[in-house]
């Protein structure tokens, strides 16, 4: 049971890519923090704000919360797979099928980013809930579009809900009415 019937979920802010650095250790630069904070209309307080432990959704839900507490929760961390570096077409095709079911050699399975997103929705669902608050969680792209896929319908497709999310972005998860919308911002 996740304890909830709806939430938000916030893409993070486009980080400084670095090539040599493994994707999950990057950071925020000036123009991911601008663009982190431009988002704070979209989220209605009070908010019960968690992040996944990755320095870049941690940083565009802490730009977004403006100064309130962010917690952190390595379940809402993104797919766990090897350190590639490549053209962004090529990282985009293989998390697209990924998102479509193809499981790709050393990436996590989908099955294991599912119940791994969810056990994190629910351990912090309680408390948002107890504490009478929105649950907005900090997180990615893939991961997050895996968990709702086994949710809820993406339409068109979950791979097209996952390619059409923006850096940043916020998303509305209506879990009672089986919807995820995109907030326009």
């Amino acid at each position: 049971m996740i304890g909830v019937n709806r939430l938000v979920l916030v893409r993070h802010a486009l980080p400084e890519l670095e090539p040599d650095v493994r994707s999950e250790h990057w950071q925020l630069g000036a123009e991911g923090r601008a663009a982190a904070r431009s988002l704070r209309s979209l989220v209605a307080e009070p908010a019960y704000f968690v992040a996944s432990d990755e320095p870049k959704a941690v940083q565009t839900l802490q730009e977004l919360a403006g100064g309130l507490a962010v917690l952190t929760d390595p379940g809402f961390g993104e797919v766990r797979r090897p350190h590639l570096w490549s053209d962004g077409r090529t990282y985009r095709s293989a998390a697209r099928s990924y998102v479509e079911g193809v499981r790709h050699h050393g990436w996590e399975a989908h099955t294991k980013v599912a119940a791994r997103f969810g056990a994190a929705v629910a351990r912090h669902a309680g408390l948002a809930k107890k504490a009478r608050r929105t649950l907005v969680i900090g997180t990615h792209g893939l991961a997050p579009t895996v968990w709702m896929a086994g949710l809820i319908r993406l339409e068109p497709s979950p791979a097209d809900f996952w390619e059409q999310l923006r850096f940043p972005d916020v998303i509305d998860v209506d879990l009672v009415g089986r919807t995820a919308t995109r907030r326009a911002g």
